[in-house]
């Protein structure tokens, strides 16, 4: 006789979804991130708006499937992140075409070309500034319960970017050039950006999961 098949656990509809525009979050940031605008007197990597929404899609994780699933997903982001940045050496090492234009293909260098320094900050500070957000929101959410969740996803965020700043330019650049007015100014526009961005966004991104789930 056949032993009854296992039952099989469904993913919910939320984890799902999220995981999918995580996992283009983590790609994308680093691309985004070529570019520095000026917002408002806030001089910042166009990256930070990738790596906010990935600050809070692992808190909205964390919110409505515990803290292992969140921490599992940070886990699971290094895969796209690892894997693009080898797809990028990869494709820089190949000769471009002749027919290429040379203003593009100039371009496409100096965009994504980059030091073994900066790839491995921005994988050393992803990893361990998105796993600082997911445990200090889990943290607040056990002191303060289920209520002030835009203050746990802000708080857990403007920790987590201090952190991520710090590690990221101490690694790729220091050494380099004085890092010092560096890292005061991204710092305080990751503070600022996070400050006003992420307790409105976590909100919209929860919602969405529960109503996910409910059409489950």
């Amino acid at each position: 006789m056949h032993e009854p098949a296992a039952p099989t656990r469904a993913v919910p509809p939320s984890l799902f979804a999220f995981s999918i525009f995580y996992g283009g979050m983590v790609c994308i940031a680093g691309v985004l991130g070529n570019k520095q605008v000026a917002l408002g007197p806030l001089a910042v990597e166009a990256g930070i708006f990738a790596f906010l929404l990935l600050v809070v899609t692992s808190s909205a994780v964390a919110e409505l499937h515990g803290r292992d699933r969140a921490n599992r997903l940070v886990q699971i982001g290094f895969v796209p992140l690892i894997v693009s940045l080898l797809l990028s050496i990869v494709v820089l090492s190949l000769p471009p075409s002749k027919d290429m234009d040379p203003a593009r293909r100039d371009a496409f260098q100096l965009m994504m070309g980059g030091t073994w320094r900066i790839w491995l900050g921005g994988i050393v500070a992803y990893g361990i500034s998105q796993t600082l957000n997911v445990t200090l929101f889990s943290w607040l959410k056990g002191r303060e319960g289920s209520g002030l969740l835009w203050l746990r996803a802000g708080l857990a965020s403007v920790l987590s970017q201090i952190v991520d700043t710090l590690l990221f330019v101490t690694i790729a650049f220091l050494g380099v050039f004085p890092i010092g007015k560096l890292l005061l100014g991204q710092m305080l526009a990751k503070v600022v950006l996070s400050a006003i961005l992420v307790p409105a966004l976590i909100y919209v991104f929860v919602g969405l999961g529960r109503r996910l789930d409910k059409k489950a």
